[in-house]
């Protein structure tokens, strides 16, 4: 991950010190299992505590010798050791130690991400309550539909928000496991019962079978729960890229005092948190579909899913642990102009009450054709002649002769349509 877009405290997680960190934590709950069973002597894991060293340049310079990075590890961390070194890595493969400390960093950097989402969980309930009576248009395909409720749709974006977070936490329940099983997942050189005892001081649980690594449709199902969640934010970004449009203008991303939009216009206020959060939804999703290539392996294992693994995690959560910082900062700073949705209102020249004039009609006996094509007439009218859709409804005489203009004017009404929306926030806010 590039360092733009690199925030503490994930990306500290994934340095390499963090790394040979973890795997050291986990050779020695090994070690420590052992010594609790009484298969080697009282002490050692002490002694390896005192002697064990990690020094970057000192194991890389062992890595270009041997060309395998685990032995180069285990080659510098035991050469301060004496007799005890010969009880490191005691029945363990490489992937023993790789697979099990990548858990630990898995298990971590997703418990950050949903510390951050749920921050934005709460800044979106907070403007879904605040904006809840705010009339504003509704658009499908782009197009003006009809009014509904600006708190309804942060209403929309928590709840899904929500869910992710759910989904999350789920995918990383199932990546908490670890794997003490030895080259091919028999047991052969290690016992179950070792692997039990050193996982439980690790938080883990033993994967219910291994091959030589731990089932990457595990890794899968997380990444596949981020790529979500990246998703979902972009849809919220997305939505308000287009209220930000210079037509519409119903919201702006907050704009520092010093910031500048554009080199050449100095007027340039640009969406440019909301694009970027769409880009990098684009680049987690990309990374979920790497990680299905991942499952299929040859036999017991290979390693084609390894050069993946260290591209495709780091980057992925680093990634989406900055999209839920932005948002947070972005829903929470949200300029916002309900006056500006007032004057929008106004440009459909009120069709959009066409179904309540279409219901009424029905009401009042008309058949459901009759009443489509009547109302889609005046509406084409409307939009034909730039006129005003109420004005047409006033001064039709099949509708006049059915409804009064007191009974017609209440249909143009905008609160009707916010008439339900209490029970929706009833429902996801308090259960009801």
């Amino acid at each position: 991950m590039i360092e733009r877009y690199a925030l503490s405290p994930l990306k500290e997680l994934w340095e390499l010190e963090a790394q040979y960190k973890r795997w050291l934590e986990v050779e020695l709950a090994v070690v420590n299992a052992y010594e609790k069973t009484g298969r080697i002597p009282q002490g050692t894991l002490e002694k390896m505590k005192s002697a064990a060293r990690i020094d970057l340049k000192a194991i890389s310079e062992i890595e270009k010798q041997v060309d395998h990075d685990v032995i180069a590890f285990i080659k510098f961390v035991t050469q301060g050791m004496g007799d005890e070194a010969r009880y490191f890595h005691l029945g363990l493969t490489s992937s023993d130690v790789v697979d099990t400390a990548l858990s630990l960093a898995v298990r971590e950097s997703g418990r950050l991400i949903v510390g951050s989402l749920e921050q934005l969980s709460r800044a979106l309930k907070e403007k879904a309550v605040a904006y809840k009576d705010v009339v504003c248009m509704g658009r499908t395909h782009g197009i003006h539909a009809e009014p509904t409720s600006f708190g309804l749709k942060f209403l929309s974006f928590f709840v899904e928000i929500e869910r992710a977070i759910l989904r999350l936490n789920v995918a990383i329940d199932g990546c908490s496991v670890g794997k003490l099983s030895g080259a091919v997942g028999n047991y052969a050189n290690i016992l179950p019962e070792i692997e039990s005892i050193a996982l439980g001081e690790l938080g883990l649980r033993p994967t219910a079978v291994s091959s030589q690594i731990i089932p990457r449709d595990i890794h899968a199902e997380f990444l596949s729960a981020l790529a979500i969640t990246a998703s979902s934010i972009e849809r919220m970004a997305v939505e308000f890229r287009h209220l930000q449009r210079t037509e519409v203008l119903e919201v702006q991303e907050p704009f520092k005092k010093g910031q500048r939009g554009s080199s050449a216009m100095p007027h340039k206020k640009n969406p440019i948190i909301c694009e970027r959060l769409t880009g990098m939804a684009r680049l987690i999703r990309s990374y979920a579909g790497a990680s299905l290539e991942d499952i299929a392996l040859w036999h017991e294992r290979d390693i084609s899913h390894s050069s993946v693994e260290r591209v495709v995690l780091p980057d992925a959560t680093m990634l989406l642990y900055y999209m839920a910082e932005k948002s947070v900062y972005l829903v929470s700073n949200l300029v916002i102009y309900p006056e500006r949705m007032r004057e929008n209102f106004k440009a459909s020249r009120n069709l959009v009450f066409s179904q309540r004039v279409m219901l009424a009609l029905i009401e009042k006996g008309m058949s459901r054709e009759e009443a489509y094509r009547l109302v889609q007439e005046l509406s084409m009218d409307c939009w034909n002649g730039n006129l005003d859709f109420e004005q047409l409804v006033l001064t039709n005489q099949v509708i006049t002769g059915l409804m009064n203009s007191e009974e017609i004017g209440r249909l143009f009404n905008p609160d009707y349509f916010l008439r339900n929306v209490n029970c929706v926030f009833e429902r996801v806010l308090n259960g009801g």
